[in-house]
């Protein structure tokens, strides 16, 4: 028998390697080995039968499936590594999270600790499935994987910690894109090498941007749903419009997570640019680093407002940590540029102050009780059109480093208290009609938006300690 006669041939299946694009800037589909589901800390399922791997292209149903497949499994690859051992879904997730890729009519997808749900549409005659687009799956997938490591984060009623969740959605499409050398490549070749420039990897959801730009222009950007390379630039939530067109900047936590992930953007650039070798294989170490530091911030950050701000606090921790500082001045230089960390609060991270504090950094472990870190706040249920007083899970642990945002005039902002970012999430989730409230709890003068196209990501139920009720959160979308 021959040598070419031995060789064994490895099953694949055609996916994309990001997004499908929209014309004329389609992407073209490319073989990979058949995607493996079921492997720890974070096993993943889908619905339905698995088709054969028989090279079935864009439009089918068994495409979508391997799109979707390869995706889930490169997520899981992308942060298996990175978080503590002992890492698992969410219990109401159950053992592996499970997708859905055909979850109705809609330009949409959301995690809800059922799982991951994928809607679809045709827009001017092109078939838009967001189970077809990598990006969407691991933006999806990282919502569940933020939900493993910090479940206090699902239910705060805080614009600023949802917004960290759909930064932390878009930073898991950028890492697990940039696991795939071709796409290492070719971002090096866009970029000439400078990583914070807009790139295939920083511009996220290309065609369901297009879909959503033929009804709803302002709604997005000119070339992608968010682009993570941006110079957006701190303000609190509370300050901020409800809603605005995507040139703006609002408490709307997908249009508010840019300034985190324009922030993370520069701080893989940044660590690049400090490898030997700035090639590939230097960008992959690069994103690696920067994923490990950022799961360490959000096992080990308070659940605060002002959370931005500890989260780049704790990142500049752990890279003292575990590289001895080497990038802290690629993690100030970016969270000062988009006003995360004041110019007095990134000079207040010294080496003896944070190296003090990382004792107590160390015990910090991820998962814990979905209400850990949060307290009750109760408002007045007449004010928002409900029958009985309601209780909001604000944030309220107590801050690890005394560091804010920047002051646009200067300076550090003061943080909000906890009873004022919670009611304001609560106004801004109303006002953008996202809540639903049961008739059985509504008032007379009850303000309910009931456009059936609006998906609501909250509810308001009756509390679990039998008194009054409680907002909750059904979903991030």
């Amino acid at each position: 028998m021959t040598v070419q006669q031995q060789q064994v041939t490895i099953p694949t299946v055609l996916v994309y390697e990001g997004d499908p694009g929209f014309f004329p800037q389609v992407n073209t589909p490319v073989p990979h080995p058949v995607p493996q589901l079921d492997t720890q800390p974070f096993p993943t399922a889908i619905a339905g039968n698995a088709p054969q791997p028989d090279g079935a292209g864009p439009g089918t149903e068994a495409f979508r499936y391997w799109v979707a497949a390869d995706a889930l499994s490169r997520t899981g690859q992308t942060w298996g590594p990175l978080v503590p051992t002992g890492t698992q879904w969410h219990p109401q997730v159950g053992r592996a999270l499970t997708a859905h890729l055909d979850a109705g009519d809609g330009l949409n997808a959301r995690y809800d600790r059922r799982g991951v749900w994928f809607f679809r549409r045709t827009v001017a005659g092109v078939a838009v499935a967001t189970c077809e687009s990598s990006e969407i799956v691991e933006h999806e997938t990282g919502h569940a994987v933020l939900d493993a490591l910090r479940p206090q984060l699902f239910n705060a009623a805080s614009a600023e910690v949802s917004a960290l969740h759909e930064a932390f959605g878009d930073i898991s499409a950028l890492l697990s894109s940039l696991r795939l050398e071709s796409l290492r490549i070719a971002v090096l070749a866009e970029t000439q090498g400078d990583l914070e420039l807009s790139s295939r990897v920083s511009r996220m959801a290309e065609q369901l941007g297009w879909a959503i730009r033929q009804s709803h222009p302002e709604r997005v950007e000119p070339d992608c749903l968010r682009n993570m390379a941006n110079s957006f630039f701190y303000r609190d939530p509370v300050l901020l419009p409800p809603i605005g067109p995507a040139n703006t900047l609002s408490s709307e936590p997908h249009y508010f997570s840019r300034v985190f992930s324009g922030a993370f953007l520069k701080i893989v650039a940044g660590i690049f640019r400090q490898q030997d070798l700035q090639d590939q294989a230097g960008l992959a170490l690069s994103a690696e680093i920067a994923g490990q530091l950022l799961v360490d911030a959000v096992v080990a950050a308070p659940v605060v407002s002002a959370y931005y701000a500890q989260v780049a606090g704790h990142m500049i921790a752990a890279d003292q940590s575990r590289n001895g500082g080497r990038y802290g001045q690629s993690l100030r230089s970016a969270f000062i540029r988009h006003g995360i960390l004041s110019l007095e609060a990134a000079t207040s991270l010294t080496e003896p102050e944070v190296t003090r504090r990382n004792a107590a950094i160390a015990e910090m472990a991820p998962g814990g009780g979905d209400d850990q870190g949060l307290t009750a706040v109760t408002v007045q249920g007449a004010t928002y059109g409900v029958t009985q007083p309601l209780t909001l899970s604000a944030p309220a642990q107590e801050r690890r480093f005394g560091i804010a945002g920047s002051d646009p005039a200067g300076g550090s902002l003061r943080p909000a208290d906890p009873e004022r970012v919670a009611t304001s999430f609560l106004e801004d989730l109303f006002r953008r009609g996202r809540v639903d409230v049961p008739e059985e709890h509504r008032s007379a003068t009850a303000f309910v938006d009931d456009n059936p196209s609006r998906l609501k990501t909250h509810e308001i139920s009756r509390s679990a300690t039998g008194e009054g009720l409680a907002l909750v959160r059904r979903c991030f979308d």
